[in-house]
């Protein structure tokens, strides 16, 4: 049986790997990022109830009990 000749397969890697590179950095550069980001206004939640303020078990409804 004749055995695989892979004397060429680290050429073929290499500019595999060379040409997916490139194509990476091409797709980057076509990329628009905004030269100065706004920053955004958030508002504070006023918590007027004292349960708002809590953490509470949301439960699920597999999790709860039969009903009969």
């Amino acid at each position: 049986m004749p055995q695989l000749d892979t004397s060429a397969w680290m050429v073929t890697v290499i500019s595999m790997v060379l040409t997916l590179f490139i194509v990476f950095q091409l797709k980057v550069l076509k990329f628009d990022y905004p030269s100065i980001p706004e920053p955004k206004m958030h508002s504070k939640n006023e918590h007027t109830n004292p349960w708002e303020m809590k953490w509470t078990k949301i439960y699920l409804p597999l999790s709860l009990p039969r009903q009969l």
